[in-house]
């Protein structure tokens, strides 16, 4: 997926006031990613909560290193690594989750995807079947190398972290996210989502970035702005 996956999300944060900014990784390696998030997180100004979703996480946790307006990140469904330590890594440690065996290469050469026949089964099964067969079609392809590279220093050693985890995932093993929002120290929910839950559970993801951008305010010496990098 791509940016657009936050569609059901922002509409509920910018009625709340909420400045947002969805960020189009090119997904061609995780150093580009983190270049074009940094970029982004620069051209925010006040107090800024980033959230990420799956891999998403993991180019936030570089991306959000030594940023001066970062006060908070949220993972969705997401990778939150260690230095040093790769997606692929990551995913090691627990048992393989279904869609692994439905990652495939893609239209474009030296990039996977999920092979659409089984998107609706393995990564969205708790929309509509006519608009999970849609998303399969949109899907952005990435480098498998996104998944291999290894992470810089994690932001979430300097900054709170919120971390929802999704019940019922079968592209991110549930132990792994349980395990990686314990090891961050995050505030952690659960609901009974399948992985993309930003689609499939918008008000959930809205409510936990609330409680994040609310939990920074709660630290904040000068007022908080309500800027919100998704």
């Amino acid at each position: 997926m791509d940016a657009s996956s936050w569609i059901l999300v922002i509409p509920l944060l910018q009625a709340q006031g909420y400045h947002v900014l969805a960020v189009q990784n090119p997904l061609s390696s995780l150093a580009d990613d983190v270049t074009v998030t940094r970029q982004a997180l620069a051209s925010l100004s006040g107090p800024t909560i980033v959230a990420g979703h799956s891999y998403g996480g993991a180019v936030m946790t570089n991306a959000g290193t030594g940023a001066p307006n970062l006060h908070s990140l949220v993972y969705i469904a997401a990778v939150a690594p260690l230095e040093g330590e790769s997606v692929m890594g990551i995913a090691g440690q627990f048992p393989t989750p279904p869609i692994t065996a439905h990652v495939v290469p893609s239209y474009r050469q030296g990039y996977t995807w999920v092979d659409p026949a089984f998107f609706p089964q393995d990564f969205v099964p708790d929309i509509e079947v006519a608009q999970a067969r849609a998303l399969a079609v949109v899907q952005k392809p990435i480098k498998p190398a996104c998944f291999t590279a290894k992470s810089g220093p994690p932001a979430w050693k300097t900054v709170p972290s919120w971390y929802l985890v999704s019940g019922n995932d079968r592209v991110i093993n549930v132990d792994s996210e349980r395990f990686m929002a314990k090891r961050i120290g995050a505030t952690t929910r659960q609901i009974a989502s399948s992985h993309a839950s930003p689609l499939s559970h918008p008000q959930a993801v809205f409510e936990i970035i609330v409680a994040a951008a609310q939990g920074a305010q709660k630290h904040q010496v000068k007022p908080f702005d309500k800027r919100t990098g998704v």
